[in-house]
């Protein structure tokens, strides 16, 4: 039976991997032993499926596999502290993983989709489009890899943010089911409050997340407190205005009773103006909120700059006067290429210039 055509056990949640299993006539006592063989021992293969029953092995080579994601390119900072992968899809296609060292914990920026349709102008990723959804085992597997990583480091994973390439909301059902691979007890066991799921804002996503139980973390990225302004940055604020995004924000964060973290990537002279920071602290006053300010980490597609560190700070005084709290997230990776998308656009470019020119 061809490869491809085998069901890979990393896109499965436990109860899907034990309706498979039982229709093969095995019981959900066999489920939870592969179950902890694949996320707890982190067996790679049949052959280290160390203790279940020969017949289950058996089948298990028969009818479907394991797939790994393979090492295409990666690059560490000059700090060390920051590892960026392009790892490589079974298809070919290609997709960023990042793997952040802060001090006494490690966390890991991880993609839902190889492209976005989403086309914020200053992304990397946005520039490039969409190419397709990550299915939940390709998701998971950027997670198992870094895993790997650390663990031959003597080091542990501990916070996982779905901000790196690709819209977790435009690919729900494949995200969900990933987060509810790594959030299960009997597996990787990771806390869903050391989860945060970042959303350019898609509306319909955040309000099915809201009547849902996943207590992760909401990152909403706005960059704009007008829907001109935001919709210049962000095209998918002309699908969903303002007013919109802020009534599922608000739904959000009263059902479940949790805070929204709003992105805001400053760009100079386009966002990071006193009246830029008036408008939004009028906009989120009120609200159980906090901003994460970002200096744009600029790309070849995109003219911005970052804004200066005065400029950021004249910001953050401004949201102050509203009680809307700030933090200026730390800028990792600068000379590897980490923002989003940066990496994947850097490697085809090189491999463009390598390429013979036709006569």
């Amino acid at each position: 039976m061809p490869s491809d055509t085998l069901t890979n056990l990393y896109d499965l949640t436990r109860p899907e991997l034990g309706a498979l299993l039982a229709g093969w006539g095995f019981s959900a006592y066999h489920r939870d032993q592969l179950w902890t063989a694949l996320y707890r021992r982190h067996a790679t293969s049949f052959d280290e499926l160390e203790g279940l029953k020969p017949e289950l092995v058996r089948a298990l080579r028969e009818r479907a596999r394991l797939s790994h994601l393979g090492v295409h390119h990666e690059s560490f900072s000059s700090d060390g502290f920051t590892h960026k992968l392009l790892l490589r899809l079974d298809d070919g296609q290609t997709i960023e993983t990042v793997l952040m060292r802060f001090k006494g914990r490690a966390t890991v920026c991880i993609s839902t989709q190889a492209g976005c349709a989403m086309g914020c102008v200053f992304c990397a990723t946005g520039q490039m489009g969409l190419s397709r959804h990550l299915t939940p085992g390709e998701i998971v597997g950027q997670v198992l890899h870094v895993n790997r990583v650390l663990r031959d480091a003597g080091e542990s994973l501990r916070n996982v943010v779905l901000m790196g390439m690709g819209e977790p909301l435009h690919n729900y059902e494949h995200t969900m089911a990933a987060i509810d691979v790594l959030v299960d007890a009997m597996g990787l066991a990771m806390g869903p409050r050391f989860i945060t799921l970042s959303t350019v804002g898609v509306v319909p996503g955040i309000r099915r997340l809201a009547d849902e139980e996943r207590p992760i973390h909401l990152a909403v990225s706005l960059h704009g407190a007008t829907d001109a302004e935001r919709a210049a940055l962000v095209p998918v604020g002309r699908r969903w205005p303002l007013d919109e995004l802020m009534d599922a924000c608000r739904y959000y964060s009263e059902k479940r009773g949790r805070r929204i973290f709003f992105e805001w990537t400053l760009i100079s002279g386009r966002n990071d103006t006193a009246e830029h920071a008036h408008t939004l602290g009028q906009l989120l006053r009120g609200m159980d909120a906090h901003v994460n300010v970002i200096p744009l980490n600029p790309t070849v597609g995109y003219d911005g700059g970052p804004s200066r560190p005065e400029s950021v700070r004249a910001f953050q005084d401004v949201l102050t006067s509203y009680a809307v709290p700030s933090t200026v997230r730390q800028r990792r990776g600068i000379d590897i290429d980490a923002g989003c998308g940066q990496l994947k656009a850097a490697v085809e470019r090189r491999t463009r210039r390598s390429l013979p020119t036709s006569a």
